[in-house]
């Protein structure tokens, strides 16, 4: 057995990946699922589209690659985190849609914890604010307003998970129901102190403890799947952001990491001790293995690759993603267009969900490349607000390296902006498939041919360091017309 099979389910598609004994993929396959918005703010997929999905890809990867089960040592699952499934126990069929990560519906329901004083408690066990953005308000809205979900939850007769945790259920064919820590923390409902669900919350939240599932480390025996023509057991788990952190080798305190797909995501290792953010940063875990956690704090952006899909899709002045980067290399340098991009809310360090995005500054001659400049900008002044939140919570100085991953990390300017904005250096890696490498090295660690943490990160290596090259001055008053437009669209 010498390759190991990643499952990289995403926001808008699912990926497989095989990785042989060295740690290279060796053959890959994608494809992309339906999004549904059936009110303004609602984000839904249907579970089915994510698991025809998933078993497409991993038969399609193991068909062009001729790789068989009885070669694949075990297989990693990594995930789009949040998204929130609930199923009935016997037939496996969820009971609605799931409701994504992005979704605002929950709005009122935090709101109204919030108002009653709740949002220390919560934050003090979970890490975590009362926001949309995480599952237990989603769970809640389910088990309230499906008509039914309430008694068939109270009686026992259903389930709820993360995507991984569906994926599980799923390929084990019922038979275990466990998620790991790193999605776990990201319920609203899980202690990252003690590591135990919250009765306390559940309570709160009103969410039966015998939904939930069994939460291992991410490295442990999740069942074995037997759909892909033999046994190949399930080894590695971790939500999408956590198993880029450990695909990019951040096991030291201090390292950092900034994925930029759909949304953006940047995690700070802080090691063994929880750091409680004074900047509206969550509190969470970038990792547990052998029982041992290790805290992370995250900021969340929900809007970075979705934007250049706004440009592709909504606006269409660009046929492909990549084309954004050429088109704002166009731009005029004189005019300074704005875009605050906060089309399902501002993530953090706001936590905004009821703000909407806005262009400012356009003027006559304004058109496609500008635009297009102001979308990728706006990625990387919502990464310089992290970054200063960070700094002021863990102390780091500025000498701290970003290391990059992620769809848009492929784009030379972006990441170019991105480097002139934080007066900093960025590092992409040669393997910018991080996340899928993360959750394949779980697996392949705990199966025995991936080696340790230490012989891990000695892998990591860098493809190309993007240096400032904008005057300090200018940077700056960039990010003051940022700061500026973001407070107006919030004031809107």
């Amino acid at each position: 057995m010498t390759h190991i099979l990643a499952i990289d389910q995403g926001t808008t598609s699912s990926r497989a990946i095989l990785f042989d004994a060295q740690m290279r993929p060796v053959g890959t396959a994608q494809q992309e699922f339906p999004q549904h918005f059936p009110q303004e703010g609602w984000v839904e997929h249907d579970p089915e589209d994510i698991w025809s999905s998933v078993l497409h890809v991993c038969r399609e990867v193991m068909e062009t690659t001729g790789v068989s089960a009885d070669q694949i040592a075990g297989i990693g699952i990594t995930n789009q985190r949040e998204t929130t499934v609930v199923w009935d126990k016997q037939t496996g069929k969820a009971i609605h849609n799931a409701i994504v990560w992005q979704d605002r519906r929950t709005a009122d329901i935090c709101a109204r914890y919030k108002q009653a004083g709740c949002e220390d408690d919560v934050t003090a066990q979970t890490g975590l604010l009362l926001d949309p953005y995480f599952s237990g308000t989603k769970v809640k809205w389910l088990l309230d307003t499906v008509s039914g979900a309430r008694a068939r939850a109270e009686a026992r007769d259903l389930l709820f998970g993360t995507i991984d945790s569906f994926l599980i259920w799923r390929l084990t064919e019922g038979r275990v129901h466990a998620t790991d820590a790193t999605n776990a923390a990201r319920t609203l409902l899980f202690d990252i102190h003690s590591g135990t669900w919250s009765a306390e919350i559940c309570d709160l939240l009103d969410v039966p403890l015998n939904l939930l599932p069994e939460v291992k480390d991410c490295a442990a025996d999740f069942g074995t799947t037997t759909l892909f023509g033999g046994d190949i057991p399930i080894l590695g788990v971790a939500g999408d952001q956590q198993a880029a952190t450990i695909g990019q080798a951040c096991f030291q305190p201090g390292m950092m990491k900034s994925t930029y797909g759909t949304g953006c995501f940047a995690l700070l290792n802080t090691g063994a001790q929880p750091v409680q953010s004074k900047n509206r940063l969550l509190t969470t875990i970038a990792y547990q293995l052998d029982g041992r956690r290790t805290y992370a704090l995250e900021g969340s952006i929900f809007i970075a690759g979705a934007a250049v899909q706004w440009l592709r899709d909504a606006l269409q002045i660009i046929d492909a993603a990549p084309q954004s980067g050429e088109l704002a290399a166009l731009a005029d340098p004189n005019q300074h267009v704005v875009l605050v991009p906060a089309f399902t809310g501002l993530g953090a360090p706001y936590w905004k969900p009821d703000c909407r995005g806005a262009l400012f500054g356009l003027t006559r001659n304004s058109g496609r490349a500008e635009i297009a400049r102001a979308t990728l900008e706006s990625i990387a002044f919502q990464t310089r607000d992290l970054w200063h939140a960070m700094q002021g919570d863990w102390g780091a100085d500025a000498d701290v390296i970003l290391r990059v991953d992620g769809g848009m990390a492929a784009s030379d300017w972006t990441m170019q902006g991105l480097s002139n904005c934080l007066g900093a250096p960025v590092d992409r890696p040669v393997m910018q498939e991080t996340t899928a490498l993360g959750a394949a090295w779980l697996a392949g660690m705990k199966a025995g041919i991936y080696p340790d943490q230490a012989g891990f990160a000695e892998t990591w290596a860098l493809d190309r360091r993007f240096e400032p090259t904008q005057e300090q001055a200018e940077r700056d008053a960039a990010y003051e017309r940022w700061q500026r437009a973001v407070q107006a669209a919030m004031a809107f």
